[in-house]
């Protein structure tokens, strides 16, 4: 077939991929350049029209009577579903201590590594037995817990298959912002709802509500048994895995999301250490009114109790005001630990407090965290 040209005015190229690549642009989820085949005859540009198809998706039809060319563009929904849904899987399994052979619970997992390895979260599968898992295409495999970690509400299922196909990661640090399209994949309400497909937007970026660590909140439909199941954003790549969302006759659309770089740095734990080697300060903390309550603060946090013997070494004291980590301000323990993340327990740190009226900086040893 003989190849086709869009002949474009040269003004009037960037409106065609403004408006054509409206598609694309979103999926990239930033401001990029998109490349096309072109060539310039007669002083305007031609762009050919199976390299606009192959970039942006969508189909594409010549009508030599009329000289027109009908661009379709691609709905990047439902290529995102196409591409993510083969990585998702759903689980199920008794409810430790009941008889019942109805005493199941359910939730979804998103697959990590080709030899079986499923991401979900830790709430999904610490209290299940006989897990079975269910890939998108219908398969049925018994499963077992091979990692969990409860305080980032993360774990790894293990099931005995080969050749899965792993999604995609998206690499850290994110690259979204606030109002960025997103899907949801997972298991909603019923087992027999499993690959549900959700769409919505990323609504807001670190919130630290009811979580360990900072979370995406996100208006796409995420309900009970979603928990475990992958948010992707429209190039295909997972941002997060979901975890919770608030219920209320008068509350909608208010989801949340683990955000990959706590992910990644759950994974990482696990497959170095076989369970995640959190480091602590060795003091308990206590935010200020406004942390509490949600206001923009700069205030510190303040130590109400020293429990490690590396901190009590460092002459931190009860009632000292914490105000930075490793050179970084802190105002809620949510910031503490999203900082320690970087940091194993051993290692050297400097802190700076206000203690007995004074600002000092002193160097502290990381303790081991514990509950």
């Amino acid at each position: 077939m003989r190849t086709r040209w869009l002949r474009i005015a040269t003004a009037g190229l960037a409106v065609l991929l403004f408006a054509a690549g409206s598609t694309w642009a979103a999926s990239s989820s930033g401001n990029s350049t998109l490349s096309l085949d072109a060539k310039v005859i007669n002083g305007e540009v031609y762009v050919k029209a199976s390299s606009l198809t192959k970039s942006l998706g969508g189909t594409g039809t010549f009508d030599a009577a009329t000289s027109k060319y009908a661009y379709t563009p691609a709905n990047p929904v439902t290529e995102v579903v196409k591409k993510v849904s083969p990585s998702v899987v759903a689980i199920i399994g008794k409810v430790k201590g009941y008889d019942n052979r109805n005493a199941l619970a359910h939730g979804t997992g998103v697959v990590w590594k080709a030899d079986g390895q499923i991401v979900t979260n830790a709430h999904v599968v610490k209290d299940l037995t006989n897990i079975t898992v269910v890939t998108a295409d219908g398969k049925q495999y018994s499963g077992k817990t091979a990692y969990i970690d409860e305080t980032s509400d993360i774990a790894v299922v293990k099931i005995n298959a080969t050749g899965m196909k792993p999604a995609v990661f998206a690499t850290v640090p994110l690259s979204i912002q606030a109002g960025d399209q997103v899907v949801a994949i997972g298991t909603p309400v019923s087992f027999t709802l499993r690959n549900t497909a959700t769409s919505g937007i990323i609504s807001g970026m670190n919130r630290g509500v009811g979580s360990y660590y900072k979370l995406l909140q996100t208006d796409a439909a995420i309900n009970p048994g979603n928990s475990g199941g992958p948010l992707v954003n429209l190039k295909g790549e997972v941002i997060g895995i979901n975890s919770m969302k608030f219920v209320s006759d008068d509350i909608d659309s208010l989801g949340f999301s683990i955000p990959m770089d706590t992910v990644q740095y759950v994974l990482g734990h696990f497959a170095k250490y076989g369970k995640v080697n959190r480091a602590s300060l060795g003091f308990n903390l206590e935010e200020s009114w406004s942390a509490v309550i949600g206001l923009p603060t700069t205030e510190p946090l303040t130590i109400t109790k020293v429990i490690s013997d590396e901190a009590k070494k460092a002459g931190v004291s009860t009632d000292d005001e914490l105000y930075s980590i490793a050179g970084q301000q802190v105002s809620s323990i949510v910031d503490v630990n999203e900082w320690l993340k970087a940091y194993v327990p051993g290692q050297t740190i400097e802190i700076t407090l206000l203690s007995d009226g004074d600002l000092v900086t002193k160097k502290i040893k990381l303790a081991q965290w514990s509950e």
